[in-house]
């Protein structure tokens, strides 16, 4: 597995207060790689360490195996394109001239290219209006292109959803799924809207209080968060083995809890269990979203 980016214990101290500690984080080449933590986990912290914008106190961190120690980083840096809380965008200035500006600053000799990422994001209509009249689902949009100048490797996306309707949403959805999928960019998004980003993440980090408690791909969460059955028996080693003859998918979580995978007609099961002395006492239909899954996690809290 080849990771585009890794932390190693990572941590960043402000006097007395511990923004991050002893985090660790991997993300895997061609993911997008979904950040989720309450306000004040971390996340942006994190985002400005690995940009660049700040040191951390404690641990490392490397970007295409090259560590932040390393003199090197500064050029493997260029291959990063990001957006850190807010998009910096000129807002008396055109799309266009606003990426010509950025052509500049990166130091690209010429605006090869541009036309194509104003296409790709959507602005090439856009004409001599100004950046001030753009709405926030275009701002945003505009700040994805600017990021793109110099064909980066990875994206950095800090909560780039938030506050748009829900047209501007299924937008920037939309255009990231293109940059992951034709473009073959790696992106890291911080978002609030965890259903939102339930709907593009290959895989999660869950922040709190400074660090990663847990990293999992889509595929493991959907099975954690698969609809299930939960029942209370009277007899755990009978109603077992019922579901075991039966082939009915099931799982043991105590010694009178079992959680059923499949659709079941709840009044032939009491039926069955009932000829096999084994009673249920309660039955309750569960299915996780990745919203409640966080909250088991981190076991409750507010503002994701």
């Amino acid at each position: 597995m080849e990771y585009i980016l890794e932390t190693h214990n990572l941590g960043k101290r402000y006097k007395d207060f511990k923004a991050l500690s002893d985090l660790n984080m991997h993300i895997e080449k061609g993911s997008i790689y979904g950040l989720i933590g309450k306000n004040g986990a971390g996340k942006t912290t994190l985002i400005r360490l690995i940009c660049g914008l700040q040191k951390p106190t404690s641990g490392s961190y490397s970007i295409y195996g090259v560590s932040n120690l390393n003199k090197k980083i500064i050029d493997v840096r260029k291959r990063i394109g990001a957006i850190v809380e807010t998009p910096s965008i000129y807002l008396d200035l055109t799309a266009r001239e606003n990426l010509k500006e950025q052509y500049k600053i990166v130091g690209l000799p010429s605006y090869d290219g541009l036309d194509e990422i104003l296409e790709l994001v959507g602005l090439s209509k856009t004409g001599n209006k100004k950046a001030k009249n753009f709405s926030l689902g275009m701002r945003q949009r505009l700040g994805i292109a600017i990021s793109l100048v110099g064909n980066p490797d990875l994206l950095i996306l800090d909560e780039p959803i938030n506050g748009l309707d829900p047209e501007g949403i299924i937008e920037i959805r939309e255009l990231i799924l293109k940059l992951n999928r034709e473009k073959g960019i790696t992106v890291l998004i911080s978002s609030h809207y965890l259903d939102e980003l339930s709907k593009i993440a290959t895989c999660y980090g869950f922040v709190d209080k400074g660090r990663i408690i847990k990293e999992i791909n889509s595929k493991e969460l959907e099975e954690n968060c698969k609809k299930r059955f939960e029942i209370s028996v009277s007899n755990i080693k009978e109603a077992s083995k019922y579901l075991e003859q039966n082939n009915i998918s099931y799982e043991i979580i105590s010694d009178k809890i079992i959680n059923i995978f499949e659709n079941i007609n709840v009044s032939e099961l009491a039926i069955a269990l009932s000829n096999r002395n084994c009673i249920i006492n309660e039955f309750h239909e569960r299915e996780e979203s990745l919203e409640s899954y966080y909250m088991n996690l981190i076991g409750g809290g507010d503002n994701v």
